[in-house]
């Protein structure tokens, strides 16, 4: 169906942060399937992994245990602040799961009735997902076009805004109990690259902690090692209720998750399911990518290059200052910002294209990087001069 206004290339291999189209040209990969390729293309160590899974169990579902499930949520909860984990398929399907995780919150732990319906407050600019729900809690109404009416039960405000959001709150909560979540990304991607403030999450956490509302993490995108520390939520110093992931964690095989402290594990048998939910296949993707980000110390890393990218930006816009107003972001999610005098981000990201490189826009004036986070510090040079070009090329 024509769901996507695709670009002009048929990508047909990959190694590492190189992909290569059906006519044999190269491209310097800065998008790695939208923050997915954790590894980079075709790493050698996930595809021998995943080789000798099949040789295995591929499939079995959930009516029966499956050790590599069991071992992946284990993997994640010793890592995090987290006690137990559903898994699914995508961020989409994880940010539902965290909607109806929050709904029985409601109910059970505020006293929601059924009559008033619990609300979930979220920011605008975000993004959660394609899905009915997930678009709904998306604070972005050109995903809403065409779609109404959207699922109830969500409110938005202003991201970053400690006053905003404690006006909403005392407005939604004025009679009574009315909330009984707050879904936020810890960077927004998608809406902009926009980093979250540390005071305005702190605040956050405090009322979410007075009122007994859950504090729910996106972490689809910024999970798993792009911020330079293996979770977004470490950079803001709190921690969260529960997080959504998905993307980074198989390194492109598809899987999804949401992770909760125990006192909101509220889920019971037949509350929730998923079919190809955590199977072992999609499991050992994920195994393979956390031990792989240990082993090769990769966070260290992230953090080291994703200093280069931020310092190359940053000479970007000062010797273009007319083009570009700066750049944003932790670690391998970076966003150079546009000036209005500059062509439109999408124009950029297909002269980079031109130029041989892959990115991705975010919003309208905000060209993204998301490389695979094995990227070394003179292919993110690379990768800026070709940024550059692209930029020069369109006048």
């Amino acid at each position: 169906m024509d769901t996507y206004a695709r670009f002009p290339v048929e990508l047909v291999r990959g190694k590492g942060v190189w992909v290569w189209d059906r006519n044999g040209r190269r491209y310097l990969d800065c998008v790695a399937g939208i923050a997915v390729c954790t590894l980079g293309h075709s790493d050698g160590r996930l595809r021998k992994a995943l080789s000798r899974q099949l040789g295995k169990l591929q499939h079995v579902s959930n009516l029966y245990r499956i050790p590599e499930q069991q071992e992946l949520a284990a993997a994640i909860t010793a890592r995090s602040c987290f006690d137990r984990v559903f898994f699914c398929n995508s961020g989409a399907e994880a940010n539902e799961a965290a909607i109806k995780l929050a709904r029985k919150h409601g109910n059970l732990v505020r006293g929601i009735s059924d009559a008033e319906g619990p609300l979930i407050l979220t920011a605008e600019a975000s993004f959660h997902g394609r899905t009915l729900a997930a678009v709904s809690a998306t604070g972005q109404p050109k995903y809403h076009q065409g779609f109404t009416p959207m699922v109830q039960g969500f409110r938005y405000f202003p991201y970053n805004d400690t006053a905003a959001f404690e006006s909403l709150l005392a407005a939604c909560e004025a009679e009574g109990p009315r909330v009984a979540a707050v879904l936020l990304e810890p960077l927004q991607g998608e809406g902009g690259v926009h980093p979250g403030d540390r005071a305005f999450f702190a605040r956050v956490r405090q009322l979410c902690d007075e009122h007994q509302i859950l504090l729910i993490f996106d972490e689809v995108q910024i999970g798993v090692g792009r911020s330079g520390a293996l979770w977004g939520y470490e950079t803001l110093g709190i921690e969260p209720d529960a997080f959504t992931l998905a993307k980074g964690l198989g390194g492109g095989i598809p899987i999804g998750a949401l992770a909760v402290k125990r006192h909101c594990d509220h889920f019971r048998p037949g509350d929730h399911a998923s079919t190809f939910g955590g199977n072992p296949f999609a499991c050992r993707a994920g195994l393979t990518v956390l031990a792989e980000l240990g082993r090769r110390q990769l966070l260290a890393h992230v953090q080291l290059v994703g200093a280069v990218l931020a310092s190359e930006l940053d000479g970007l816009a000062q010797r273009h200052p007319t083009l570009v107003d700066g750049h944003r972001g932790w670690g391998l999610l970076q966003g150079l910002v546009l000036s209005p005098e500059a062509p439109a981000a999408p124009a950029v990201v297909k002269a980079a294209l031109e130029q041989g490189l892959l990115v991705v826009p975010a919003g309208t004036n905000v060209v993204r990087l998301v490389p695979p986070l094995t990227i070394k510090p003179r292919q993110i040079r690379r990768a800026v001069q070709l940024l550059e070009q692209a930029l020069l090329s369109l006048g």
